[in-house]
């Protein structure tokens, strides 16, 4: 049997990764959803390239000692099933770059789609004026709102004050300061008196069932920022039921719930909820008007 060469390049090591990955029966979905991908990642991050200069680094050699790191890389990948931006701390949201580690949930929200776009059609993006992120997290849908917004001030939310940490990095990082506030709260608990345009929540919405069967790597994300409760509500429930005291009447609520959605839908049978699609792929994403609240308010 002929011997397997070595990888040197670049794409060879992309290529070596994704067979280790495969055969380590590895999970994806933390903003990749395949090997290839997840392995092209830590080679880059390790070699210290730039994916803008893909493919035409495919073909480089890598050094002694990007090898060996791109290496180490792969083995931490196999060996503590942990999602490759934890490894990297970093991801990429709406087009933004943001770090990340263990405090926070990997960004990988459809929710970013939205951003991209103001909240257009859903709202006229020139009168935005005040959002509100609940859950923030790493901080990447109040930051990448407030970039897409330069007009509007950003309240990001998060009863963590471990993720609330993280948040200010990524404040900081994108000079977004001044208009960006990271606040401490338990959904709408430090924000009496505050009415918003826009409303975004990527809440807990895992429920008790769906989290004992997750895979590894979902379980190194924090718990905090996962469960939801038993039927994975318990957080959406109370937005629900608080969000009209702090929306504008011209007003928009947007909520993921993820896998939870045909458990909301029974919940609430009432509700007007608008559910988006979305092009890059993703669901589980409702909308609810100001004047719709009181459908779901049961």
């Amino acid at each position: 049997m002929a011997k397997v060469s070595e990888p040197r390049t670049v794409e060879e090591f992309i290529r070596h990764g994704a067979r280790l990955f495969g055969n380590a029966r590895l999970w994806f979905g933390h903003g990749t959803d395949n090997a290839i991908d997840d392995a092209a990642e830590l080679v880059f991050f390790g070699a210290g390239l730039s994916h803008e200069d893909a493919p035409k680094v495919y073909s480089r050699e890598l050094a002694a000692g990007q090898r060996e790191e791109v290496l180490q890389l792969f083995e931490r990948r196999i060996r503590e099933r942990v999602p490759v931006a934890y490894l990297t701390h970093r991801m990429w949201f709406a087009g933004h770059e943001f770090y990340v580690d263990e405090r926070v949930l990997v960004p990988r929200s459809p929710i970013a789609e939205l951003i991209e776009t103001r909240f257009e059609p859903w709202i006229d993006a020139s009168r935005i004026r005040r959002v509100l992120d609940i859950g923030t997290g790493s901080g990447c849908i109040a930051v990448a709102a407030a970039l897409a917004l330069p007009e509007a001030s950003v309240d990001a939310a998060d009863i963590s004050e471990d993720a609330l940490a993280v948040t200010r990095i990524n404040i900081e990082r994108h000079n977004v300061a001044s208009r960006v506030r990271a606040v401490r709260s338990d959904v709408f608990s430090a924000l009496a008196g505050q009415r918003y345009d826009v409303i975004v929540t990527n809440p807990p919405y895992v429920g008790s069932e769906e989290l004992a069967g997750l895979p590894d790597e979902y379980q190194r994300e924090p718990r905090l920022g996962l469960y939801g409760g038993d039927d994975g509500l318990d957080i959406v429930r109370r937005i629900l039921r608080e969000a009209a005291q702090h929306l504008e009447p011209e007003g928009i609520l947007i909520a993921e719930v993820g896998n939870s959605e045909a458990a909301l839908i029974d919940a609430f049978p009432r509700a007007a909820f608008t559910w988006l699609e979305f092009e890059r792929g993703g669901g589980g994403v409702f909308l609810l008007r100001a004047d719709e609240l009181e459908s779901a308010a049961g």
